[in-house]
């Protein structure tokens, strides 16, 4: 993640949330987040591009008892036809207080169709099903294998949290 603003940005900020992605598959267009309590200081571009890492930085509301929660999704195109294909997901809670809660993180691969909304981040925070994998930073790889990617994600279990995510096509 270096020479990027969210990592620049982050030792002046108390409260925020880091998240850089590395994606060695097809272009990713279409980000879309939901994010709630939070500002984004430096959001994501419009694409990524293949074999390119690119971050962005959710700050958490000043002044106020809480953190930074959300959900963000990408479209999977098809290389031939750049048709939306599936959709990645990676939720994420970066809370307040940690005597009361804990960081946790989860991704996945969705419908094309499904909205990147509360209703996701609920089902990923809360729910258990096929279409993703959730865990709390322990220090190792968070692995989701889908029919045509797999994702690989780790975060640090940390007041200033930082997200690293990577995509790769199957072979």
């Amino acid at each position: 993640l270096h020479a990027q603003p969210c990592l620049h940005a982050a030792p002046v900020l108390n409260s925020c949330l880091c998240f850089g992605i590395y994606q060695n598959a097809t272009v990713l267009p279409s980000p879309l987040w939901s994010v709630f309590t939070y500002c984004c200081a430096a959001p994501f571009p419009p694409s990524i591009r293949s074999n390119a890492l690119e971050s962005a930085l959710f700050i958490k509301t000043p002044h106020t008892a809480c953190g930074s929660v959300g959900v963000v999704t990408y479209d999977l195109l098809n290389n031939d036809s750049s048709q939306r294909r599936e959709k990645i997901a990676v939720m994420f809670s970066n809370p307040y207080d940690f005597n009361s809660h804990s960081n946790l993180y989860a991704v996945g691969v969705f419908d094309v169709s499904r909205e990147c909304d509360e209703n996701l981040y609920h089902e990923m925070y809360y729910e258990t099903n096929d279409s993703f994998v959730r865990s709390k930073p322990d220090g190792k790889v968070l692995s989701y294998r889908g029919k045509e990617v797999t994702i690989n994600a780790t975060m640090s279990d940390a007041y200033q949290a930082v997200i690293k995510v990577e995509l790769s096509e199957m072979k």
